[in-house]
């Protein structure tokens, strides 16, 4: 009896079969989430993998609708509760700079609470995997949230760990 799959070649959704014992550096896939295309990547530091560190890989993948639904709590908590905070800067920014023309693009054009309306317009655009500390990362994943790519290249990013738990929300672009 003889396999032509390694013990080492392990499948991970979306993305297929990989060598754990020779990684990439870098793998991508898009997938629709909600109706949207989302990119999926993952770094890699060293050019192999343990098989613990895949399964939490795997199982993160096979929850990243659940952590997207996470994700957008975390984001709303810190609306309401930071007054100063990352979220809420954000949202005041499009408004206030980018004023009623961008907002009347992404679907906004009720005056009454339109951080409100503008926080339910953030979707996820792209995942970030890291599972085993590249670029000296301290958070397993990143999210990265926009109301639309092609109209602000301002983005909220969501870094979590491996069970999707937040670290910390930034401001990036």
């Amino acid at each position: 009896w003889s396999s032509d799959v390694c013990s080492s070649d392990l499948t991970l959704p979306h993305f297929g079969i990989l060598q754990l014992e020779s990684l990439e550096e870098y793998y991508q896939v898009d997938l629709e989430l909600n109706g949207k295309a989302v990119q999926v990547d993952l770094n890699f530091e060293a050019n192999t993998l343990d098989v613990e560190t895949f399964q939490r890989v795997k199982s993160f993948i096979e929850n990243i609708e659940k952590f997207d639904q996470k994700n957008q709590d975390y984001i709303q908590q810190d609306f309401e509760n930071e007054r100063e905070g990352t979220v809420k800067e954000y949202v005041d920014f499009h408004i206030e700079e980018l004023g009623d023309d961008f907002l009347e693009k992404i679907g906004i054009s009720n005056p009454i609470d339109k951080a409100q309306q503008f926080l339910t317009k953030l979707y996820l655009t792209r995942v970030g995997l890291y599972p085993d500390g590249k670029y000296d990362t301290s958070y397993f994943a990143v999210f990265d949230y926009t109301t639309n790519r092609d109209l602000t290249d301002q983005l909220i990013v969501v870094k979590t760990d491996d069970h999707g738990n937040l670290d910390h929300l930034s401001w990036e672009s």
